[in-house]
């Protein structure tokens, strides 16, 4: 296991404000290479926040489609290399042999990893469809789930450099969070913890602190969450993906205010004119 790393680092800077320049100092958040390391062969590295690494490893792991289910990893072994943490996921028997299958297909004839055509069909991925699930919420949920993950970021209020991503639950509030320099990194997190807690994506909302591209998509998809909620705009791409999984994307949540651009009929929250 790798000894704990300290989140955030103290800093001295010159402050100018109104009343004039001073030294003064201030928090600011650590962020470390991260390795996925599998069959003992680096598959990805993440430049991320140095903290909740099983669940970093296992959310990952499940997101990108490498194992379908948290029993295909038989061991998560964390190591502190000092430049950076490597993180050693040993695979069951079945899952390994997809996995080197699926490493040997993306290679391709130019030598070069994950490069090439095949990984551009790698990033465009199908997605998981999650239309089935009869999760609804109201317009108070929206609003009030992004309020309560303010509430549940730490790092963020000590240094406000970092993001967040949530799970919410109707009549339950956030039943899960975490946060990382990266979004895709707090989503995976999320994605880890919510696995090790047994907790099923359909039955709640991922929330989130950042734009949603169409990454977030994917990855609130293999959660299983049939709905993602975000402080900022999504992508077109985006956009389609929900739209083709079934899932509905409400993003630009600021105060009581909010967009639905995909599958409205899961937010209950009346009709009123067009407005531009």
């Amino acid at each position: 296991m790798a000894a704990r790393r300290k989140a955030t680092t103290q800093i001295s800077r010159l402050a100018r404000r109104a009343g004039g320049t001073a030294a003064a100092n201030r928090m600011v958040p650590e962020e470390t290479p991260v390795a996925f390391s599998y069959a003992g062969t680096t598959h990805a590295v993440m430049m991320a926040s140095p903290a909740d690494f099983e669940d970093f490893a296992l959310g990952f792991s499940l997101t990108e489609g490498i194992v379908a289910d948290p029993a295909e990893i038989e061991a998560i072994e964390v190591e502190d290399l000092g430049a950076g943490i490597d993180i050693q996921i040993k695979l069951k028997d079945k899952a390994n042999t997809r996995f080197q299958a699926r490493r040997r297909r993306l290679a391709g004839p130019v030598g070069c990893g994950l490069c090439g055509i095949e990984s551009i069909e790698e990033a465009m991925r199908s997605v998981d469809a999650v239309g089935s699930s009869k999760l609804t919420l109201d317009a108070e949920d929206v609003t009030r789930s992004v309020k309560l993950l303010s509430k549940l970021q730490p790092l963020h209020t000590e240094t406000g450099a970092v993001h967040a991503a949530g799970f919410y639950v109707p009549g339950q509030g956030i039943v899960m969070a975490r946060e990382d320099v990266g979004r895709h990194n707090a989503l995976d997190k999320l994605a880890g913890a919510l696995a090790k807690a047994g907790i099923e994506g359909a039955s709640g909302a991922v929330v989130v602190t950042s734009r949603v591209s169409v990454e977030m998509v994917q990855k609130t998809a293999a959660i299983g969450s049939p709905i993602i909620m975000a402080v900022s705009a999504p992508t077109a791409l985006a956009i389609r993906t929900a739209e083709a999984a079934g899932m509905t994307l409400v993003a630009l949540v600021r105060g009581d205010d909010f967009d639905i651009f995909t599958h409205p009929d899961r937010v209950a929250c009346g009709v009123a004119k067009h407005v531009a």
